[in-house]
């Protein structure tokens, strides 16, 4: 385990970034999907074109090496250079021997999927020694809650709303022997009552769920949390409020609102690759009705609509527009160019896909900004933490780890 982090290092650090993302926030906030034309691209026309001319190998290069990309944006905008310092994790991951012991043989992963089966392990490796028994909170089928106990003599309790997913989870436990036990228990609910004695841990919990666990796990004073946070937009309502008290009384402090900490879990470096192709063909449809609709309403505004059935995609992109239309009680001509709207919405595809581009820049240091306010939190309630990545972005490309121990007396 390496060296943990003062207080003072994360909160400079999260200085830094929230700085950072407040100077750049005309650059990142706005959603190109929904504005035709960034108001961004009027301040820096260059960066705009330059944005323009790349090929799609070009945007698939740059996606997947931010580093670059931020040193080629920076002839434009210098501060983007700035980019790997903002990003930087001295915690490394586990090397692959370590993470291979700690992952749980596939003659006893069933119903493990091979990628959660590695992530378990990944995440298993960086905490281990393993010291206390172990609340795993909102387990599912307990997949995690079942590689920690083959590396721990210590007994693991599951957390887990869905009866379903409860009983499946305790058959398994059975079926292998492991000291697992899963209760059936909303995690939000008043008046949950922690084991006092427990190491709390998450595994991609998403939003007020990981933040319920830091905030009553800090105040139930348990001996250890360990959580790798996800999907920081879910469940809050409003503006995002920061845990820390020090983050929250910072007077230049981001505001962001949910759509905006979306932006940091949007990558697909792991989703297939069928559903990457129905992503951008709907993307492409939505633009298209988008484009149809701005013209029958005479209205330059985005209108939103519902998700679409995957299974409906078969039936072509008229009759998404008919479905569309009805869903937003709008009447379509008896004759439509469709022709026309589709090519629209493949060109428009185009240019949001590159202004999108530069918009990824900015989802990792979002997410740290939301993650390092966290570690502060944690730090005054007195606790010493360490961040660092469990594993590497193509296994996960939410891999930050927060691992905290209550200090003796604190």
């Amino acid at each position: 385990m390496s060296v943990r982090q003062s207080a003072e290092d994360f909160y400079s650090t999260w200085q830094a970034l929230n700085d950072w993302l407040v100077q750049h926030q005309a650059v990142w906030q706005p959603a190109p999907f929904t504005e035709p034309r960034p108001a961004w691209a009027r301040h820096y026309p260059e960066l705009a074109d330059w944005l323009k001319g790349l090929t799609n190998a070009d945007c698939a290069e740059l996606d997947a090496d931010p580093v670059m990309l931020s040193e080629i944006a920076s002839r434009y905008v210098p501060e983007l250079a700035l980019y790997p310092q903002m990003v930087s994790v001295s915690g490394q991951p586990p090397g692959a021997a370590e993470m291979m012991a700690a992952t749980l043989p596939e003659v006893r992963a069933t119903d493990m999927p091979g990628r959660k089966r590695e992530q378990a392990g990944a995440f298993v490796a960086a905490l281990k020694p393993l010291q206390q028994s172990m609340l795993d909170w909102c387990c599912g089928k307990g997949h995690l809650s079942r590689t920690l106990a083959a590396q721990s003599h210590n007994n693991v309790v599951g957390y887990e709303k869905n009866p379903e997913l409860v009983a499946d989870g305790n058959r398994l436990a059975r079926r292998y022997q492991d000291a697992v036990q899963i209760h059936a228990q909303d995690v939000m609910a008043n008046h949950l009552v922690l084991p006092g004695d427990s190491h709390a841990l998450a595994l991609h919990a998403c939003g007020d769920l990981h933040r319920h666990l830091l905030k009553q796990g800090a105040a139930a004073a348990l001996p250890r949390l360990s959580v790798s946070p996800c999907c920081y937009h879910k469940t809050f309502a409003g503006p995002y409020q920061t845990l820390s008290q020090r983050t929250g009384a910072y007077p230049n402090r981001l505001v962001p609102e949910r759509q905006d900490l979306r932006l940091a879990v949007r990558e697909t470096v792991t989703a297939p690759s069928r559903a990457r192709v129905q992503n951008r063909v709907l993307s492409q449809w939505r633009l298209g009705f988008d484009g149809l609709q701005r013209d029958l309403r005479g209205v330059d505004e985005y209108l939103p609509v519902p998700s679409y059935p995957p299974r409906l995609l078969g039936e072509g992109f008229p009759a998404f527009c008919h479905w569309a239309a009805d869903k937003k009680h709008l009447g379509l001509p008896a004759v439509s160019d469709f022709n026309y709207w589709l090519s629209y919405g493949r060109q428009r595809y185009d240019e949001v896909r590159r202004y999108e581009l530069l918009r990824h820049l900015f989802r990792r240091p979002l997410e740290l900004w939301v993650v390092l306010d966290y570690a502060v939190f944690l730090e005054e309630q007195g606790y010493q933490v360490q961040l660092s990545q469990f594993c590497a972005r193509s296994l996960t490309p939410r891999n930050l780890l927060l691992d905290a121990v209550k200090k003796k007396g604190a």
